[in-house]
């Protein structure tokens, strides 16, 4: 419960930094994995263990990802700062036409 509460308390007060805001949505992975082996022991279970195997699968695929957009964002703008993800301007069928701000 506390390292959940940590990684909250983390991605709302780090928005400088697109890495360093990534960083406590592990530890939130982390709490998770956690209270599934805490739970699949208390209760002679193997559910909660193989979802456990599972996290850090996830927790990969969601690295991965991450860090080709910051590589990616960085190679177009030159920075990977949270202020200069405001100029995003979206071109496509879907898009609003509009400034996404945050």
């Amino acid at each position: 419960m506390i390292i959940s509460i940590l990684g909250i308390r983390g991605i709302l007060l780090n928005r400088r930094n697109i890495p360093i805001m990534s960083m406590p949505i592990e530890s939130m992975l982390l709490a998770v994995n956690s209270n599934f082996l805490v739970f699949s022991v208390s209760s002679d279970d193997m559910m909660g263990q193989s979802f456990a195997s599972l996290v850090p699968t996830v927790a990969a695929a969601e690295s991965a990802i991450g860090l080709a957009i910051f590589v990616i964002t960085f190679r177009v703008r030159g920075t990977i700062a949270v202020e200069s993800i405001n100029s995003i301007q979206g071109a496509g069928p879907f898009s609003l036409g509009e400034r996404i701000r945050f």
